[in-house]
């Protein structure tokens, strides 16, 4: 599943259209109301690894689920395409994906400082909620989007393995000190992410996420479905402190 490094770099791209009209409209999900051909695209939005399309009369949300994708360009090899929208100079198609419209009052009800890459991301009030869930393993704190939205397992893995911080602690019986450096790394991480991501280096740089050895010490590196979610942690028992 793309994590949000990934799309906020997608918004990039899609950036350019921004203020232009769509001249025509293709996918499975093309809406039956409002017509969206002729609209102009007001604004991109992004919320961790959601995507919001905004157009006067609709909005679209688009994510791209585990393996999803767009392009600049319609793959004509491609028979999954949920929405293109052409404009004068290109298009914007994305493909095995979800495809949500919502309103305004939608938009207006999402938490934006939780966002990771966000300018309005509020580190002391994710300080705030991790304290008030001291039963909660640190590993599934930081895949839930409501806390950290835009971080996946990539920037999980890798941020716990720089802070030396085993996956399954208890936020409770985390250090202040460690809490505080985990809440920052994971912005820290996701900004090195979507550098070396644009640089198309990003797999160079993992130091612990699908490595054999740990790079401090040699010793074999552990893979294991952690916390209520399961999802798949690496980790170096070493290394990485259980508290």
């Amino acid at each position: 599943m793309p994590e949000g490094p990934t799309i906020v770099l997608m918004k990039e791209d899609l950036q350019k259209f921004v203020g232009e009209k769509v001249i025509d409209v293709d996918g499975s999900e093309i809406p039956e109301t409002p017509e969206v051909k002729g609209e102009i695209l007001r604004e991109i939005k992004t919320f961790g690894k959601q995507t919001y399309l905004i157009f006067d009369t609709i909005i679209f949300k688009i994510h791209l689920l585990m393996f999803g994708s767009y392009s600049l360009y319609k793959r004509k090899d491609i028979d999954t395409l949920r929405l293109g929208l052409t404009f004068k100079d290109g298009g914007m198609y994305f493909y095995t994906c979800s495809v949500k419209i919502v309103d305004e009052s939608f938009l207006a009800k999402i938490n934006w400082e939780a966002d990771v890459m966000s300018r309005k991301w509020d580190p002391e009030k994710t300080e705030k909620t991790l304290k008030e869930n001291p039963k909660m393993m640190i590993c599934d704190a930081l895949m839930n989007q409501d806390i950290f939205s835009g971080v996946g397992n990539i920037i999980k893995n890798e941020a716990l393995f720089r802070v030396v911080i085993h996956p399954e602690n208890l936020i409770g019986n985390l250090p202040p000190k460690k809490l505080k450096e985990i809440i920052s790394e994971a912005r820290n991480y996701s900004f090195d992410f979507k550098k070396w991501k644009k640089a198309n280096v990003l797999s160079k740089h993992f130091q612990i996420y699908h490595q054999k050895n740990c790079p401090k010490c040699g010793a074999e590196i552990i893979k294991k479905d952690t916390g209520k979610g399961k999802r798949t942690s690496f980790f170096c028992e070493n290394d990485q402190k259980l508290y």
